[in-house]
């Protein structure tokens, strides 16, 4: 097992894995007490070696991994890459390509809604993960043996359930469906913490335009505080007592302490100063300049349609293999059937073509749901019973 604490063994690791093709990266890291999360292992696995680098020894200067990560010819392969890639991001502002996901992957290889690392391996490779060292402490040092062992197996059993999938995709034509689905986690938009946008996280209950406009401010003061003091926004202000803040929209500092959810003495303190200012703020907002409210969808018709497209959905996730979380969500199936040019992935490129289309029919009467032996099947409307006795009526 190899542990890499000083810059010059990594830089020598790192030389020696851009002559592979492929590359499995991983990292070990804790968030709980922090806003930005603090990177104590990556992990990296080539055909030749497998290498844990302590990211929290003194001096270690993380450039060569970083050069690897944007190595052209190199391909990073992750599983639910996400959080390391904000990790990264964070970091060096940069995010590794090429990349591949294998959760992603997954997902249109037949193995249901995010599948984990565990049940991949043990589907795969037939081996089952060690997890005793799950919830360790990555940050307290030395790292134990047992560590490192569990580090190396999240990248070293990667390389056979990457080249698994690839093999799969291959075969099935989808490769290029996966590659599509690398754009969201390729863009920076993705991992950058926006005060502006907090908000968006709670937009749902904001109850009308008021309540918005103080939400909007509230959210970017407590974000702009959690990111400056790099703590979890709860510690700066837990979500329901955002909320309860938001809706009674206190003008005063005394107002503010007779909210039970208000943390004792915050009225007292810079950070009430700020947040009585920021209400103040969302209070002289322009209801004409803030983004529409989402009002409950459509009645019950439309009710009766999204639950009619759920049940296509789950018959051609089954039938494709494709997961069905990653065809559509339910927020997309409320807006196709509300509108037939609804902005929903699920209506363009490959989702459209295996169920977009098919929604659509479905919608408007042109395509039948029936039971055939417990399962749910899809028929086109010429193929539905007593269709050409009503076409004839017609």
């Amino acid at each position: 097992m190899t542990l890499l604490a000083t810059t010059d063994d990594l830089r020598a690791a790192c030389a020696r894995f851009t002559a592979h093709d492929f590359v499995t990266v991983d990292t070990e890291f804790l968030r709980e007490t922090t806003f930005w999360p603090q990177v104590c292992v990556i992990q990296i696995a080539t055909d030749d070696e497998a290498v844990a680098i302590d990211a929290l020894a003194d001096g270690l200067d993380l450039t060569p991994f970083f050069d690897l990560m944007a190595n052209e010819k190199v391909t990073k392969v992750f599983h639910a890459a996400r959080q390391d890639l904000e990790i990264i991001w964070h970091l060096a502002k940069m995010i590794p390509s090429p990349l591949f996901d294998t959760q992603v992957a997954a997902m249109v290889c037949g193995f249901g809604d995010q599948a984990s690392y565990g049940d991949l391996v043990q589907a795969i490779c037939k081996v089952t993960v060690d997890k005793s060292s799950r919830f360790t402490d990555w940050s307290r040092r030395p790292l134990s043996e047992a560590q490192i062992t569990y580090a190396l197996a999240d990248v070293t059993h990667l390389r056979d359930v990457y080249r698994n999938l690839v093999a799969r995709l291959e075969k099935s034509g989808r490769a290029g469906w996966v590659k599509d689905e690398m754009g969201v986690l390729l863009s920076p938009s993705t991992y950058e913490q926006h005060p502006d946008n907090a908000w968006e996280r709670l937009r749902g209950r904001a109850r009308k335009p008021r309540d918005l406009a103080v939400l909007m401010e509230v959210a970017a003061w407590r974000e702009r505080e959690a990111q400056s003091r790099n703590v979890p926004r709860s510690r700066v202000l837990k979500d329901d007592a955002l909320i309860d803040i938001v809706l009674a929209a206190p003008k005063d500092a005394e107002a503010l302490a007779h909210l039970r959810s208000t943390p004792r003495g915050m009225e007292k303190s810079r950070g009430g100063v700020e947040l009585l200012a920021a209400i103040e703020r969302g209070l002289a907002r322009d209801p004409k300049t803030l983004p529409r409210l989402e009002r409950p969808r459509g009645g019950s018709n439309g009710g009766a349609t999204v639950e009619l497209l759920k049940v296509l959905l789950r018959q051609v996730s089954e039938k494709s293999g494709v997961a069905a979380k990653m065809i559509a969500t339910v927020e997309e199936l409320e807006a196709i059937a509300q509108d037939d040019r609804a902005k929903a992935p699920a209506l363009s490129g490959w989702r459209r073509e295996i169920f977009g289309a098919r929604a659509l029919e479905l919608k408007h009467g042109r395509l039948a749901l029936t039971m055939e032996k417990g399962k749910v099947i899809a028929l086109e409307w010429q193929d539905a019973p007593g269709a050409d006795s009503e076409a004839a009526a017609e």
